[in-house]
């Protein structure tokens, strides 16, 4: 019960907009024994073109996490995979998020400067296209509409990728 508590407090604790953590000292994470390295695999050694859609005036691209398919904003500003509470509450509800999956804390900046805290949780697996990683850490924002955002720490994982904005699609190579 106690640990049912601690997810769900996890799951609707505040993280940031801008996801720069300010330090090592700042850095709260409980150790769990089933946490993994974040892994990747190529399912084929071509390079793979998805075409990402245009919605609001952002780019957004087709994700599928730990089997749940969304959509992420392609955004190279933003250093980590961020979902919502709402998408973090659905996948809960799933059992597609455990608590063995909540990571702990953690300090952000946000882009005005201030301070925040939030949750920072492991993905079990980050599909795009044919290309997976594993045990991605993600932030959870406090804000129940939120967009999610594929930052720079999930694309760095999947190797070279580059854009083609001219016909709309992201390629991994």
């Amino acid at each position: 019960m106690k640990k049912a508590l601690l997810f769900t407090i996890a799951v609707i604790m505040i993280a940031s907009c801008q996801f720069r953590p300010r330090g090592g000292s700042e850095r709260h994470r409980k150790r769990h024994d089933t946490h993994q390295s974040t892994s990747i695999s190529h399912n084929s050694g071509k390079p793979m073109k998805i075409k990402m859609e245009r919605e609001s005036g952002v780019l957004v691209v087709p994700v599928t996490v730990n089997d749940v398919p969304m959509k992420f904003v392609f955004d190279t500003g933003a250093s980590n995979i961020t979902i919502s509470q709402t998408e973090a509450q659905f996948l809960a509800k799933q059992g597609k998020l455990t608590q063995e999956d909540v990571i702990g804390t953690e300090r952000y900046q946000i882009a005005d400067g201030s301070i925040s805290e939030g949750t920072v949780i492991r993905l079990r697996e980050v599909r795009i296209g044919d290309r997976t990683i594993n045990n991605v850490e993600a932030s959870v924002i406090e804000s129940q509409n939120a967009p999610l955002l594929l930052g720079q720490t999930a694309l760095s994982k999947f190797g070279k990728v580059s854009l083609d904005y001219k016909n709309g699609y992201i390629i991994f190579e």
